[in-house]
């Protein structure tokens, strides 16, 4: 669990904050009780959950914010239940059932997890964000309107199975971004010849960020969740410190002798806060995103 530290008065709010969604709540609504919790409008999401899903929702804080495209954000993790003899609208336990079929022997279960390991052509729910035609397919599909969706290319990476019995499949999957658990469940029903659907879900992981060290939405709302330094939001980039002529320097935008062989670094001061991230040019330290000094 993240250690909460008193927030100094008047000191600007930029960072990394993780919580352990619970469920029932959407993750928009989450990034809302932040914004309330932390007297600021600019906090974003690094990947939404489900309302019924549980577990790690990562958010940048501030002019942390502009960290998103430097985030490391694979493998995802989650903990997944699939439910075994019905097929539902939403591939979830959210939705209304469509198909009924019989539970599958264990063994083919086993088979048909291995046919959805690796690089598949992946079909997303029907109830999806995803675009088609300018629309969004859950309002397609609420309308009862058919919408075709083109299939595509996802990774998993493996798949632990925690408990597998006639009516149910406990399992851990690790997956890289933009995988569909619901669409797994759904697939992995059809392949054994029975139908499927996800009775619940939980992202325990996102690259190198645990929902261990998260906090609850209730200490979240108490206003006892303060952000991490916006270094933590990157810790995946090798750091580079700074002089203090060059930390003014890279402040003001400019470029400064780079050294090592590194593409891209996380420049800090002597303290070791994020001062810029900054990419290899040349012979030079370009940066491309600089963080106010708190």
């Amino acid at each position: 669990m993240t250690e909460h530290r008193p927030r100094p008065e008047g000191r600007p709010i930029d960072g990394l904050l993780l919580v352990d969604k619970p469920a029932g709540v959407t993750s928009h609504d989450v990034v809302n009780d932040a914004r309330r919790a932390l007297r600021t409008r600019r906090i974003g999401h690094a990947g939404t959950l489900d309302p019924f899903a549980t577990g790690l929702l990562v958010l940048l804080v501030g002019h942390a914010t502009r960290l998103f495209p430097y985030l490391n954000g694979e493998p995802k993790v989650y903990r997944a239940a699939i439910a075994f003899g019905t097929e539902t609208d939403t591939d979830d336990v959210t939705g209304s059932v469509t198909r009924t079929a019989g539970v599958p022997d264990a063994s083919r279960v086993r088979e048909s997890i291995s046919a959805l390991t690796g690089t598949i052509d992946q079909v997303p729910p029907a109830y999806s964000a995803k675009q088609v035609e300018g629309r969004r397919a859950y309002a397609v599909a609420r309308r009862g309107e058919a919408l075709t969706l083109a299939p595509v290319r996802v990774t998993v990476h493996a798949w632990e199975i925690r408990e597998l019995s006639d009516e149910r499949l406990d399992t851990v999957i690790t997956c890289g971004g933009g995988t569909y658990i619901r669409a797994l469940a759904r697939d992995l029903g059809r392949l054994c010849e029975s139908a499927a659907h996800l009775s619940s879900l939980r992202r325990t992981h996102s690259g190198p960020f645990d929902v261990a060290n998260a906090t609850s939405i209730e200490d979240l709302r108490a206003g006892k969740a303060i952000p991490e330094p916006a270094r933590a939001a990157v810790p995946h980039l090798p750091a580079i410190t700074l002089s203090p002529d060059d930390v003014d320097h890279v402040r003001q935008g400019r470029t400064i002798s780079a050294a090592g062989s590194a593409p891209i670094a996380a420049l800090v001061d002597a303290a070791g806060a994020l001062v810029a991230i900054a990419e290899s040019v040349g012979d030079s330290w370009q940066p491309r995103v600089v963080l106010p000094d708190a």
